[in-house]
């Protein structure tokens, strides 16, 4: 195997790892959420948590590194072009997963807690599990946009 090739491997692995996981987490944490069970909300978002740490924050780390490389390797202009929107997009979902890292960390600490003692979740939980969930929209539509990027190619005058 070349070695763009399996820079290319690596990179559709990790976008597969961090879009996937990405998704896999929002469904069964909001859908956690919508059950109002203290004690199931508490095991997904420590779930949660796990995730992000084994799967998505290793692919947030592959991903620039290998897009740049195959950029490179294929002779795309690094700061221009479509790689360039691609790089600003992914930046985006960036700024958005880093908050939501610190609001789960938040909520697993309020569920652990609330579970506990036996009580219901603090107002702040939801406070944060809406935050959380609103800025899901625009990293995953950033994604998205990412994704279409990287196959289309497109070339921009």
């Amino acid at each position: 195997m070349s070695g763009y090739l399996l820079i290319k491997w690596l990179h559709v692995l990790s976008s597969t790892a961090l879009f996937g996981t990405g998704i896999g987490i929002a469904f069964f944490k909001w859908m956690a959420d919508r059950s109002a069970d203290v004690r199931a909300i508490r095991i997904t978002t420590e779930r949660t948590v796990l995730a992000d740490w084994i799967f998505t924050t290793p692919a947030v780390i592959v991903q620039p590194v290998t897009g740049f490389a195959m950029a490179y390797y294929a002779g795309y202009p690094m700061l221009g072009g479509w790689i360039a929107y691609a790089s600003c997009l992914y930046l985006l979902a960036g700024a958005c997963w880093l908050p939501v890292v610190w609001l789960q960390l938040r909520m697993r600490d309020l569920a652990r807690t609330a579970d506990a003692g036996g009580t219901p979740l603090p107002a702040q939980y939801w406070v944060y599990a809406r935050l959380w969930f609103w800025l899901g929209i625009p990293a995953f539509t950033a994604l998205l946009a990412v994704f279409w990027l990287m196959v289309s190619k497109p070339s921009f005058a």
